[in-house]
């Protein structure tokens, strides 16, 4: 039988859990957006970036859904994203173009929404989808493989419109503009 003074200190462990294990993922989570914890004077939403069409094709073709997407390039942009914006319209979202495939892993810090993230190989075909992602969340969020970009839509859009992986991205950065 545990002693009082072991009893007592495994609660006051148990006390701690809460505000010990969210910091436990933070390490991994730094690489995604590692400015926005540098910059603490980020506290609304970015302005609107500019909007291009891009459409999503089920792989039997059967399927369009057309987004307005913000599109998100340099560093500043990609490391606000989403962050501070109440909500995401159902045919809205953000595309981070990344340049060249890169494995990509993203975080949740400071965006109030939940959200899904399709994760699109060169090609334009969907690698990886995480859906309703956990907002205020600082666990990471990654791609799991190389990706040209991450499409962030609002929550739940994925399952939805029956969006799924090997999906194909019409959009210019992929050659294939709608």
């Amino acid at each position: 039988m545990p002693s009082r003074r072991h009893c007592r200190r495994r609660r006051a462990l148990l006390a701690l859990a809460p505000a010990v294990l969210p910091l436990a993922g933070l390490g991994a989570a730094l690489p995604v957006r590692r400015a926005a914890r540098a910059q603490p004077g980020i506290s609304e939403p970015q302005p609107r970036l500019p909007e291009e069409t891009l459409v999503i094709v089920s792989r039997d073709g059967a399927r369009r859904h057309t987004f307005r997407v913000e599109v998100a390039v340099d560093p500043q942009q990609q490391m606000i994203g989403l962050m501070f914006r109440e909500r995401v319209a159902p045919d809205e979202g953000m595309l981070f173009d990344w340049g060249s495939p890169r494995e990509s892993s993203m975080w949740m810090r400071n965006t109030l929404v939940p959200l899904d993230m399709l994760f699109i190989a060169a090609d334009g075909r969907i690698h990886r989808i995480a859906e309703r992602t956990v907002p205020l969340s600082l666990a990471p969020v990654s791609s799991g493989g190389p990706v040209r970009a991450t499409l962030e839509l609002a929550g739940g859009t994925a399952e939805r419109l029956d969006i799924r992986v090997g999906d194909r991205v019409l959009h210019r950065i992929f050659g294939t503009a709608p």
